[in-house]
């Protein structure tokens, strides 16, 4: 089976959805596990790595093997991350850089790599043990946002669609 974007835009992460808990509420799931498998990246006209954004789900990201694609400065084996509902997270700066630039050929994605998201519905946090105990905290995490340059331009707009 085939499942990737493959005109424009990244696509939803649902789309790799391998197991949902439903709630009594339509639409609405408890939990969603997801796994991110190899793929082609051939989207054209469009920033390939995961977009930045913020969602009614809580997601917490984990790696088993390889690296993340939105991470380049590390995101390690055995590593987790935590977002809460409505918390904003997106590619590093390293990697929004290079996805910028980057000549837009076919390319195999994640490749090697193992990783996994399990968002929810429900609120997640980290326990007392995960942030004082276990001394496995990144408390420069958000840093890794921080040489992000503002490329907004709000009166230049490019025509939307295939030339």
């Amino acid at each position: 089976m085939v499942i990737n974007a493959v005109a424009y835009d990244h696509a939803d992460p649902s789309i790799f959805t391998v197991l949902t808990a439903k709630s009594l509420r339509p639409g609405v799931a408890i939990a969603d596990f997801v796994i991110f498998p190899p793929r082609w990246g051939v989207a054209d006209k469009t920033f390939r790595p995961p977009y930045y954004h913020r969602n009614c789900m809580s997601e917490f990201m984990g790696l088993i093997k390889g690296h993340y694609e939105a991470k380049e400065g590390g995101f390690l084996p055995g590593g987790g991350s935590l977002h809460s509902t409505m918390t904003p997270h997106g590619p590093d700066a390293e990697c929004f850089e290079k996805a910028s630039k980057a000549k837009l050929v076919p390319e195999r994605i994640a490749d090697g790599t193992m990783a996994f998201m399990f968002e929810s519905s429900l609120s997640m946090a980290v326990t007392k043990w995960g942030l004082k105990t276990s001394h496995c905290l990144d408390d420069n995490y958000y840093k890794c946002w921080e040489p992000l340059k503002s490329h907004f331009t709000p009166n230049s707009r490019s025509p939307a669609g295939p030339k």
